[in-house]
């Protein structure tokens, strides 16, 4: 298995992961090919690709926040679960909920999840309009603009705040964001992803962090 396709590249991060980490990231490829065989979860330009485009660039959100214990995170628009999945592996004391819109996406993540025995994430199909929980964070993964998801999530942010930022919103996004932050007319930090992995595809990856205050 190629580098950028095994969980080797994972390990060059996240050094503390332990077995039951690492059996779990393991199992991912198989199921996803699997899957993806079936429905389209995951370009196919990208399948052998998982690990890298897919699972560590999940994973960069931990570079920038750490989930304590017990916290809870909403993942809107998870697909077959990103980045809702590979997150809940490596925090098995956070409490994650993932939805989406797409009930045939639900099932995929629904399944990974079972196989590899994840116990910390509740899987719902339904749109952030239908969901009423509240969260420490929001995060997504180029779901849509991130002034309109804002609008969406803000009645879902916990007044608690328990980390060493405030809650709020954590987008994984690509190329340039001058307009999405324009539109966004409030503050947020944005972070290359350069600045934590060297591969070639982290180049134009980026976090944006929308602190969302709860009155």
């Amino acid at each position: 298995m190629e580098l950028n396709n095994s969980i080797e590249i994972l390990l060059n991060y996240f050094h503390q992961l332990t077995d039951v980490q690492q059996r779990q990231f393991a199992q991912l490829y198989d199921l996803y090919l699997d899957w993806n065989e079936k429905i389209n979860v995951i370009s196919r330009k990208d399948i052998h690709q998982l690990y890298e485009r897919h699972v560590l660039h999940s994973l960069s959100i931990s570079r920038f926040v750490h989930f304590r214990d017990q916290a809870k995170v909403l993942d809107v628009g998870t697909g077959g679960g990103f980045p809702g999945i590979p997150l809940a592996i490596l925090f098995p004391e956070v409490q994650f909920t993932l939805i989406d819109s797409i009930g045939k996406k639900i099932r995929v993540a629904e399944d990974v999840a079972a196989q590899i025995g994840l116990t910390n994430v509740r899987l719902l199909h339904e749109n952030a309009k239908e969901e009423k929980g509240k969260y420490d964070f929001v995060v997504s993964r180029a779901v849509m603009n991130a002034a309109e998801l804002v609008k969406l999530i803000q009645k879902n942010i916990s007044k608690k705040h328990v980390h060493s930022i405030p809650n709020g919103l954590i987008c994984l996004k690509g190329g340039e964001l001058d307009d999405e932050i324009s539109a966004l007319k409030r503050s947020c930090e944005v972070v290359n992803l350069s600045d934590y992995f060297q591969e070639e595809f982290f180049e134009t990856k980026k976090i944006m962090y929308v602190p969302i205050p709860v009155k």
